[in-house]
């Protein structure tokens, strides 16, 4: 019986949180490979999800006796999934490596081309403030949650539909909280297909919905296109430092692409720094979602607010974008106030699929891009004034 009964302490024994979290990373698995849901990114968090509850969490810490200089001293060392956290997440690393890929994948000559765009990436970010006023709110009714403004404003990034975003934020001012906004963030991005269709039908008629929109915009040279990254890291950085590193990462990656002489650095880019960084953000992410910590009434409210918010930027894009229809006499489809979100180019899709959806000569992906490109700079911009804000009251 005592071989046995030591055998039976070699296992690790599951409580019942950590089973549910087991459950709850399978499902993430599933939802990634079934039904292709971001699978890029809830794969490795689904995986490390399930980890960080079979005792390998992004917070695992062991001691270990080493001989040193003679002497037999105890040494703390890090599990591998902290050894990824504390070196891409704890140092901000992982998302702005992520902006360089996702740079490098940008166009920005649609905006560019019809700069009036830049309203419906503002209008896109709605959600993100709104969400902030009503997480603070919730903070004041339900002291138990434990929220101040860090992560009321954190809950609130989810609204930008920016992953690497939300995520950037978070680690910064309030990284107890990563796991389920990372959750909620990636998770409603997947769902965009789902989520924006219905709002917009409701808030067009068929007639809106076929409304063509001639693109007789000016050219856009070369030079421009390479300068505008250039300007764009340097006006937003003196406007708005805390958003600094996310935009220089952004436009670094597009300079890569746009300047056509670092080919290798752009593919690499595009292909190989933002896999790998998405893999161990991924991995690093999920390894937070520890069951004493994720399954609380807390958790509930952030995955609420953060459909809320996303409902609320895809409101206020649309009721801009009729705006813009009726001053412009019907020469904007309001379809493409739905793309001032971040959700770089899925929320373009979109649009431009509804409209040809109505009328299967009615092209405006390039518009749509526009503002979807509007809204990716929007998001930088409002999360480096969320940062702004929360340091400046603490």
């Amino acid at each position: 019986m005592g071989n046995l009964g030591s055998i039976v302490n070699t296992f690790y024994i599951l409580s019942w949180k950590e089973t549910i979290m087991v459950a709850l990373g399978l499902v993430l698995i599933g939802l990634a490979i079934v039904k292709e849901y971001e699978p890029n990114l809830l794969l490795p968090i689904g995986f490390g999800c399930v980890l960080a509850n079979l005792g390998m969490s992004s917070y695992q810490t062991f001691t270990v006796t080493e001989v040193i200089n003679g002497e037999v001293v105890e040494v703390v060392r890090s599990g591998f999934l902290k050894v990824i956290y504390d070196a891409g997440i704890t140092t901000e690393l992982f998302p702005l490596l992520i902006f360089i890929g996702v740079g490098a994948m940008i166009d920005f000559r649609p905006l560019l081309a019809m700069p009036k765009m830049v309203i419906l990436g503002a209008a896109g970010q709605f959600g993100i403030y709104g969400t902030l006023i009503l997480a603070s709110f919730l903070a004041k009714s339900f002291p138990s949650l434990g929220w101040g403004l860090a992560e009321a404003a954190s809950i609130g990034t989810i609204g930008a539909i920016d992953g690497p975003t939300a995520i950037y934020v978070t680690s910064k001012i309030a990284p107890h909280l990563l796991g389920p906004i990372a959750v909620a963030a990636y998770s409603y991005m997947s769902l965009i297909p789902i989520i924006q269709p219905p709002i917009m039908k409701a808030m067009t008629t068929k007639a809106d919905r076929q409304i063509r929109m001639e693109y007789a915009a000016r050219p856009v040279s070369d030079r421009a296109i390479v300068i505008f990254p250039m300007v764009v890291t340097i006006l937003i950085s003196i406007i708005s430092p805390e958003a600094a590193p996310l935009i220089a990462a952004l436009m670094l990656g597009n300079l890569l692409k746009e300047s056509r002489v670092v080919e290798r650095l752009d593919k690499a880019a595009q292909n190989e720094i933002i896999n790998v960084s998405t893999l161990f953000l991924g991995l690093a992410v999920g390894g937070t979602m520890v069951g004493d910590q994720f399954l609380n009434v807390g958790v509930l409210f952030i995955l609420l607010l953060g459909l809320l918010a996303f409902v609320l930027d895809t409101v206020f894009g649309m009721l801009f974008g009729q705006f813009m229809k009726i001053i412009t006499g019907r020469k904007i489809n309001p379809l493409i106030g739905a793309c001032g979100i971040s959700a770089f180019p899925m929320a373009g899709r979109i649009a431009a699929q509804i409209a040809l959806d109505e009328d299967n000569e009615n092209f405006i992906l390039m518009h749509a891009m526009g503002a979807n490109t509007a809204g990716q700079l929007g998001s930088v911009i409002a999360g480096g004034v969320l940062l702004a804000l929360v340091q400046g009251f603490m």
